[in-house]
C-alpha cells in the first residue's frame, strides 16, 4: 500500500485533522521539515512525530493516523494481507455530486473506501483486522464499508480467527440514506455469528467514534479499548447542545468519561497498543486454554508458620470478625498479584459505571487462562473511599457477571475472591436495581458452564458475598467470616441493640470452622498469627497448590456434570 504524501494538509471534505503546514511567515526551514500541531499550535518536527506514534511531543495530543500507518504500527513485518481492496459502493439515492466526491477522495487518499480490512500477525498471533481511515468522508459507514467489515467478520468466523477493529468515524453516511443505516444491523449480525462461534472480538475506539458506528460494531467487542481523550458517542456534542440547549461538561464523551461510566475496558496509549493486543490475543489462543504446568512460587510450607488445623487457639468468633476487618489484612488485589500472571483488567458493566469495589479481568494460572474477579476494599484511606469500602453497587455485580459470561464463552474457569461487609445499601443503589443485580448473578452462576471457585478472604457479608459465591466449591481463610449479615445488623434486628454485636457473632456461627462443619464451605486455610501482605506468602503457596488441584478436577468434567454438581451442592443445603 502506498504511503506517499502522508502529511499533506487534507481538511474540509476529507475531515482529516492533524498536522498543518508551517506558513510562509514562519522560520526559513526546509520544506516538510516542520509541522504545526493543530491542538497546541507548537512547531514540531515531522520525523519526530512519525517516530513517536503520531503524538505531539509538546502537548501529548494524539493525531489521527491513516489506516496504512496504523497497520504498520501493529503488524509483524510482511504479514499483512489486504482483503477486498477494490470493493466499492454505489449511489443508492442518486445523490447529486456524490460519485464525483468519491472519485476525488480515491484519487487523493489512494483508498477505494473508508476502511481497510485484512489479516495479519501481531507478535506471532493471527488476527483479522479492520481500520477506518478518517480522510475518506470521515470514515462514515456506507454500503461498501459495511460490506467490507461484514465480509472480514464472516471470513474470520470461517477461519476461526479473532477480529480487531479500529473505529474512527462520523457515523452513518448521509449520502446513502437508509442503505447506510442497514449496515449497522448487517455488521452487528455478522459479529453475533462470530461470537456464537466462540471467537474473540476486540474493538479499539479512536478519535472520533460517533453515530451509527458507535451504535453498531464499535461497541460490541468482547474487549473494548480506547485511545486517550478520544471523542466517543452516539450523538455528537454539537447536536446535543443544540437539542437540549445546555453546555456540556468538560470531558463529556471522551474516553475517560466512558471508562468511568462502564462502557470500555481500558484506555491504552499507542506505545502500549501492540503489546496489549498481543497479550489479549495470546490469552485467547485455543492452544493455551488448557494451560501447562509451571512452577510459580517457592517458599515456606504454611504448616510450619500457621495455626494447627483445629484453629481454635482461644480466639472467639468476635475476634475473628475483627481480624477479618483489619486494615492491614491482604485484599483482593494482593491475591491477584501473588497467584496470577499476565493479568489484564476489564472494566465496566456496559450499562452505567465501572464500580471499583469489584476488580476483574483475564490472567494466567500455571499457564492456563482464567477469569479472576475480586471484591476490592483498597489498601489505604484513599483507595478505601474509591472502592466504597468494598461494598459493591449494582454496576459491580453486573460487571462481574459480564466477565463470567465472557469466561463461559471462551471456556475459562472463574476464580472469585470474596471480601465485602455487604452490598451497598444506598438510595442510588436501590434506584439502579441492587436486588435484581444480585439475583441475576445467583441465577446465571448456577448454570455457568465452566468451573467456578470462590474464596472468602475477609468478610463474607450477606447477599453481597453470595453473589460471587454460587460456585463448585467455596473456601475460606482461617480468620474470614461468612454470614447472613454483619453481627451489628443481626443484633440490631433481633435484639434491637447493635451493641450486642460480640454476642451475636457467637450465636451466628459465622467462622470458617463452623461453616466447614456445616458443609457450607469445602476447605479452610490457616493463616500466620499476624496476617499481612508481608506474611501472606505461605498462604499463597497453599492456595496455589489447591487451586491447581481444583482446576485439574473440575476441568475434566463435562458441562452437564459441572452444572449438575453445582445444583446439587446447593440443593442439599
Amino acid at each position: 500500500m502506498k504511503l506517499d504524501n502522508m502529511f499533506k494538509k487534507t481538511r474540509g471534505s476529507s475531515g482529516e485533522k492533524g498536522y498543518t503546514s508551517w506558513g510562509r511567515t514562519g522560520p526559513a526551514v526546509p520544506e516538510g521539515l516542520l509541522r504545526k500541531c493543530n491542538k497546541c499550535g507548537s512547531a514540531i518536527i515531522a520525523e519526530d512525530v512519525r517516530r513517536d506514534f503520531y503524538i505531539c511531543s509538546k502537548c501529548g495530543g494524539y493525531f489521527r493516523v491513516h489506516a496504512c500507518r496504523r497497520i504498520e504500527m501493529l503488524a509483524d513485518e510482511g504479514t499483512f494481507e489486504e482483503w477486498d481492496k477494490e470493493l466499492q459502493g454505489g449511489n443508492p439515492l442518486s445523490y447529486k455530486g456524490y460519485e464525483e466526491k468519491l472519485a476525488g477522495l480515491k484519487e487523493k487518499t489512494g483508498l477505494t473506501e473508508a476502511v481497510v480490512t485484512g489479516k495479519m500477525c501481531i507478535n506471532g498471533s493471527k488476527a483479522v483486522v479492520g481500520v477506518c481511515d478518517g480522510r475518506f468522508l470521515m470514515a462514515s459507514m456506507g454500503e461498501a464499508v459495511g460490506e467490507k467489515i461484514t465480509r472480514a467478520v464472516e471470513r474470520a468466523t470461517k477461519e476461526g480467527l479473532p477480529v480487531i477493529f479500529f473505529a474512527c468515524s462520523g457515523g452513518a453516511r448521509m449520502q446513502e440514506g437508509i442503505v447506510s443505516l442497514m449496515q449497522m444491523a448487517k455488521t452487528a449480525a455478522a459479529l453475533k455469528r462470530h461470537s456464537d462461534a466462540g471467537l474473540l472480538y476486540i474493538s479499539v475506539l479512536t478519535d472520533p467514534t460517533t453515530g451509527g458506528v458507535t451504535a453498531s460494531f464499535a461497541m460490541l467487542g468482547d474487549i473494548i479499548l480506547a485511545e486517550p481523550k478520544a471523542l466517543i458517542g452516539f450523538a455528537g456534542p454539537r447536536v446535543i447542545e443544540q437539542t437540549i440547549r445546555q453546555k456540556l461538561p468538560k470531558g463529556f464523551q471522551r474516553s475517560e468519561f466512558l471508562l468511568e461510566h462502564g462502557f470500555i475496558d481500558g484506555i491504552i496509549t499507542r506505545q502500549e497498543m501492540k503489546e496489549t493486543l498481543s497479550r489479549i490475543l495470546k490469552l485467547h489462543e485455543k492452544s493455551n486454554m488448557r494451560g501447562k504446568s509451571e512452577d510459580k512460587a517457592e517458599g515456606d510450607d504454611i504448616s510450619s508458620l500457621c495455626r494447627p488445623k483445629d484453629m481454635s487457639g482461644g480466639i472467639d468468633a468476635w475476634e475473628r470478625v475483627q481480624a477479618s476487618r483489619r486494615a492491614d489484612r491482604p485484599v483482593g488485589s494482593d491475591y491477584i498479584e501473588g497467584l496470577f500472571t499476565d493479568f489484564t483488567e476489564c472494566c465496566g458493566d456496559r450499562l452505567f459505571a465501572d464500580d471499583r469495589a469489584i476488580v476483574g479481568g483475564i490472567a494466567r494460572f500455571h499457564g492456563l487462562p482464567v477469569t479472576v474477579i475480586a471484591q476490592a476494599k483498597g489498601r489505604n484511606t484513599k483507595e478505601n473511599i474509591k472502592c466504597n469500602f468494598g461494598m459493591p453497587s449494582p454496576e459491580g455485580y453486573r460487571k462481574a457477571l459480564r466477565l463470567m459470561r465472557q469466561a463461559e464463552k471462551f471456556g475459562r474457569p472463574v476464580l472469585c475472591f470474596v471480601d465485602t461487609p455487604g452490598a451497598f445499601c444506598g438510595l442510588e443503589a436501590e434506584e439502579r436495581g441492587q436486588g435484581e443485580a444480585i439475583a441475576r448473578n445467583l441465577y446465571e452462576m448456577s448454570e455457568l458452564r465452566v468451573p467456578i471457585l470462590s474464596m472468602i478472604i475477609g468478610e463474607g457479608g450477606s447477599g453481597g458475598a453470595l453473589a460471587m459465591a454460587v460456585s463448585d466449591e467455596v473456601w475460606m481463610l482461617e480468620n474470614s467470616v461468612y454470614s447472613i449479615l454483619s453481627p451489628e445488623g443481626f443484633a440490631s434486628i433481633l435484639w434491637k441493640d447493635s451493641r450486642k454485636a460480640k454476642e451475636a457473632a457467637r450465636v451466628m456461627k459465622l467462622t470458617a470452622e463452623h461453616l466447614q462443619e456445616a458443609g457450607i464451605v469445602e476447605k479452610v486455610f490457616p493463616e500466620p498469627p499476624s496476617y499481612t501482605r508481608e506474611t501472606m506468602k505461605p498462604v499463597l503457596l497453599s492456595l496455589e497448590r489447591e487451586i491447581k488441584n481444583f482446576l485439574d478436577k473440575y476441568g475434566n468434567m463435562t458441562q452437564n456434570e459441572l452444572t449438575e454438581h453445582r445444583y446439587m451442592r446447593f440443593r442439599k443445603m
